[in-house]
């Protein structure tokens, strides 16, 4: 039984976003020109798996991982994967808003994860996986908190546990975790959770993919 015991929970630390720290492809560089585009910052979990969703996305030209919600400066993910700094792992969406819509990303965001577990998303658990939906302006507050209230109305979820939040500072994660899904793909996290998680979206949205 102990035996058992050891090896369920190395599979679980196998398997969680926080187990692999080292970049096993080569590091691929975002495009610079993003400076015409409009930003958009999500936190549902892992940052590999939900760069993955939004980059499937038409209109959506890049994401970036990284940190936010938390109170520190300059958090690393060492601090951050330990739950030390209330920052939560974050993606920052660059898009094209006459491609799509804001309220398309939001659609995204909730078809993408389980908001109704508090800190948790599969087999990542701690405050740095917690659900946020980020705002930059009073009509962005506005489509989140009425999309929420559609979601419990409409009985698709029974309780919500998002935070919608005014978005303060984005910290860009560390260059290995850029692109880890395309980098990494076989990962033992990424094979059995990122491309899980996305192709079950895929199959959610598929009007949305590029």
């Amino acid at each position: 039984m102990k035996n058992i015991l050891i090896a369920t929970i190395a599979s679980f630390v196998l398997l969680s976003c926080s187990a692999s720290s080292e970049p096993e492809q080569p590091i691929v560089t975002p495009p610079a020109n993003l400076e015409s585009l409009q930003t958009a910052y999500f936190a549902s979990g892992c940052f590999w798996c939900v760069e993955a969703i939004f980059e499937s996305v038409n209109g959506v030209e890049e994401a970036v991982s990284g940190y936010a919600g938390g109170t520190s400066k300059n958090p690393t993910y060492m601090e951050v994967s330990a739950g030390r700094t209330n920052h939560a792992e974050t993606v920052k969406v660059y898009y094209d808003s006459s491609v799509v819509k804001f309220e398309t990303l939001v659609d995204v965001f909730f078809n993408s994860h389980d908001p109704t577990t508090l800190n948790q998303q599969g087999p990542d658990r701690g405050p740095q996986y917690r659900s946020i939906a980020f705002y930059q302006t009073p009509e962005e507050r506005r489509i989140i908190e009425t999309k929420i209230e559609e979601l419990l109305i409409d009985g698709v979820f029974s309780k919500i546990t998002t935070q919608v939040v005014a978005h303060d500072t984005f910290w860009e994660a560390e260059g290995y975790h850029q692109d880890y899904e395309r980098n990494n793909p076989g990962n033992g996290y990424v094979q059995n959770v990122s491309i899980p998680r996305l192709n079950k979206f895929k199959r959610k949205m598929p009007e949305v993919l590029k």
